[in-house]
This record gives C-alpha cells, structure tokens and sequence, in this order.
C-alpha cells in the first residue's frame, strides 16, 4: 500500500492519500490537545499507544457485529483504514455523570446513569462542538433520520460490548464519543478512533481517572495512565 500526499491534518491524527481510492493511511500522533486546541503539548509514546488501542478495540467491536473503518496496523503509529464520507455529528453515550453534562446541569460526578444517556454534538471546533438534537440533523442536511437511527443503533451496541470489556478489566466506562461515516456501498460505519482520548474510564473501586481528563485537569502520568488500562486489557504495546 502506497501512502501519498496528506489530506487532513487534525489535533492528534493525520489522514493520507494511498494509491486505492477506498483505503486511507491515518498516521497517530503525539499530540495531545484539550479545550478545543487551545492547549497542546507533545507526550511520548502517546501515537504508539492509542494506535494500538484503537486497533485492539475496533477488532473487538468487529468482532461483535459492529462494522468498522479498521483494516490493519501498518506500523506502531499508522494504521489502514477504510475510506468513510465521515458525517459531522458525534454521538455520546454516558453511563456515569462527568464532563459537560456536570455543567450542563449540575448534577454530582459520578452519578450512574438508569439508563444512560444518548447525546448529538455537531463537530466544530470554531463553534465549540455544540449540543444538537435528531432534528437539527436532519433539517441542516449533516445526515438523514435513517442514518441517524443506524448511528444510534451501533453506538447503544458498542456501549453493550465495551461496558463488559472493560468491567472485566476492573474499569468504569463512563462516557464515550464516536464518529460515524459512509463507506463507498452506503453503508454506515464507525469511524475515527477509540481510546482513552475520546472516552472516560475510571478504576472501578478507587476511582482514579485513567483518560485524556488526566490532561486536561493536570493531573500527570497521562500516558501512563492509558498503557495501565491497555495492560489490563492485554493491549499488545
């Protein structure tokens, strides 16, 4: 496979060409950013180790059913995958409160959820990834109610399937963002990546923070706090 020119530059990833108009070369950096980019700053071994993890857990979630952009690592930071026209929504499962939704509404950290929650941002750095609703969506033309029902289909579905990976691992999956794209015969496939950047996890019985609010709240020992929750999952770093 051929990697070619850059396409997309992001906070912590680059997307390049390859020489099939179907795959993709996404290059994970050691960039690590917070507050919508107003904060970067470089941490060794973080492209290595969320390259890997992505890798572990979308064949995972292969495994169970749920179609991915995943194809194969190529190195210890790049990996193939297929070609999505990604649509500008996140989707955000909450088990636990944490983050924005404390916020929002001034509910106690930690409190679980019965059941959890189903949330839409539109992704816009410029305008902060506002709140949006199924509506906004579908009036603005950034998906169709039939995707959007897919993406919630899958997203409940990865929350089934990663709430008992890492439970088993003696972790809380508290909240999580995914981003979903269509791949060339029009089906709706996950996207992006998966790893402790994009979700929260916390020990189960201490609760220690073992995610990218390790950073954002300066806490320290970031990464090592990710290759910890990779270990328990037997990660292969």
């Amino acid at each position: 496979m051929e990697k070619r020119e850059e396409l997309y530059r992001g906070k912590a990833k680059s997307v390049y060409k390859t020489d099939d108009a179907d795959r993709l070369i996404l290059l994970f950096r050691n960039d690590t950013s917070a507050f919508d980019g107003k904060r970067i700053e470089q941490l060794d071994r973080k492209g290595m180790v969320n390259n890997k993890f992505n890798a572990f857990i979308m064949q995972k979630l292969e495994a169970a059913g749920i179609p991915t952009q995943f194809d194969k690592l190529l190195a210890d930071n790049e990996v193939l995958v297929k070609k999505l026209d990604m649509i500008p929504v996140e989707c955000v499962v909450r088990n636990y409160a944490a983050g924005s939704l404390v916020k929002r509404l001034g509910v106690e950290e930690g409190m679980k959820l019965n059941p959890y929650t189903f949330e839409l941002f539109l992704k816009d750095d410029a305008k902060g990834d506002p709140f949006i609703n199924e509506s906004h969506v579908v009036a603005f033309g950034w998906g169709t109610a039939e995707q959007l029902a897919r993406m919630k289909e899958l997203s409940l579905k990865v929350n089934d399937v990663l709430t008992k990976l890492f439970d088993d691992a003696g972790l809380l999956l508290v909240d999580f963002k995914l981003e979903f794209g269509v791949f060339s015969d029009g089906s709706i496939v996950l996207g992006d990546e998966f790893s402790p950047d994009g979700c929260r996890l916390w020990d189960k019985d201490t609760k220690k923070k073992m995610d990218k609010d390790r950073f954002r709240q300066g806490l320290g020992d970031v990464i090592e706090a990710y290759e910890e929750v990779a270990q328990r999952l037997g990660v292969p770093l």
